[in-house]
């Protein structure tokens, strides 16, 4: 089939150099559309305010509003989720983190961590119980695996779950959890006599608290706990049937991190596009900054790393609607996309000059909240190693 003629060939759009929003459906279109404009409604007038302020007011509401919209275990099946394919999912959170990284945090971790391992390993009584109110927004989630002295080790955690006649026992901390002071349910990972186990822990339960972390200096527009149980009491029906060992949290985490692949395009697709409109309208020794060969070199970096990491986004998700998208390759994605959109951030900073550090542009705020994305879900080295791993065949991550 030969090429059309160049009279034929569609205008240039600055907004999708390399023609991606072909490889998109009309429904992926509208998902992404639906949520775009949630986000420029809801969000985006109060989210500078709300950083500032270190806090996400209303948060319960919105995460009703983002059940309604489907935004919630948006590709899981059944109990009320919607269904939606990979690629949807993934372009729901570009849109939300385009907005602020706290947000697509809070759809991060109640659907693809808590909801998913409730999903993916709970019995049929506990999907029934908390999947379709927590697919509402009317329960919100939080995933208890980090802990103040195990990161990245998580298999050296302190927490532990013992058996007492028919209940369990819970002990133990965990650190840096996002939802973890306004949610209702709580997946904790603990170890015990048989392996690591996933429990399903209501947090009114006794003994279970969940102080909030202050004085944060990215993601401030988000909840973050400390999870605190001291001898929390739990049925022997807490916990989760389908999986023992830390291929429970690990596929958790898995899915979570494609999220991660398309959200923190959002956050520099936000800052490119506020150094771009600035470059055409900021005028220097007599003309817009855009005219200059530096500024241009600057935006033409930017708009290749930002539409390469579209693509390579965009093929893990048929990847992982086919069936066929590998830890690995999640792997890929993640150390890739997160790594830079930091740059993008950090040069669309030197774009806006002083203004850059300024909450009236988005630049700062999100080059700050990347540095949240940048370590959770696996540092830049964890995920070197994972891909050193698979290509050497060599395990060094010990």
């Amino acid at each position: 089939m030969s090429a059309k003629p160049p009279s034929t060939l569609p205008p240039f759009d600055p907004a999708d150099p390399l023609g991606i929003d072909d490889l998109l459906t009309d429904e992926d279109r509208a998902v992404r559309g639906t949520v775009r404009r949630w986000a420029a409604d809801r969000i985006l007038p109060d989210i500078a305010d709300w950083y500032e302020r270190g806090e996400l007011p209303g948060i319960r509401e919105l995460a009703r509003e983002l059940g309604s919209l489907g935004a919630l275990g948006m590709s899981l099946t059944g109990y009320g989720c919607a269904g939606a394919s990979a690629v949807q999912y993934g372009l729901a959170c570009l849109e939300l983190e385009a907005a602020d990284s706290g947000i697509r945090s809070l759809v991060s971790v109640q659907g693809s961590l808590a909801m998913y391992a409730i999903h993916r390993y709970g019995s049929e009584e506990q999907k029934q119980q908390w999947l379709p109110r927590m697919a509402s927004g009317e329960v919100i989630g939080c995933f208890g695996l980090t802990e103040p002295d195990h990161g990245s080790d998580p298999a050296g955690m302190r927490t532990y779950a013992k058996r007492d006649g028919g209940d369990w026992v819970l002990s133990g901390r965990k650190m840096w959890i996002t939802n973890g002071s306004v949610a209702g349910v709580a997946v904790v990972w603990a170890a015990t006599d048989d392996g690591i186990r996933g429990f399903v822990v209501p947090t009114d339960t006794p003994g279970f608290s969940a102080p909030e972390i202050k004085h944060k200096w990215s993601l401030r527009a988000s909840v973050t706990s400390e999870l605190v149980m001291d001898e929390v009491r739990l049925p022997a029906d807490a916990v989760l049937p389908g999986v023992t060992g830390l291929r429970g949290p690990l596929g958790c985490l898995s899915h979570a991190r494609y999220g991660i692949v398309w959200g923190s395009l959002g956050a520099a697709r936000a800052c490119f596009e506020a150094a771009l409109d600035y470059a055409r309208t900021r005028e220097q020794f007599g003309k817009p900054i855009g005219g200059f060969q530096l500024t241009q070199a600057k935006l033409a970096d930017m708009a290749v790393e930002l539409h390469k990491g579209m693509l390579l986004a965009h093929h893990l998700g048929v990847r992982m609607d086919a069936g066929r998208l590998r830890p690995e390759q999640i792997s890929f994605g993640k150390l890739n996309n997160v790594r830079e959109a930091i740059e993008i951030c950090r040069t669309a900073r030197t774009v806006l000059g002083a203004n850059g550090i300024s909450l009236e542009y988005p630049v700062m705020r999100h080059a700050t909240n990347l540095e949240s994305v940048l370590t959770y879900e696996g540092t830049v080295e964890m995920h070197q190693l994972v891909l050193g791993k698979a290509l050497t065949g060599l395990d060094a991550f010990r």
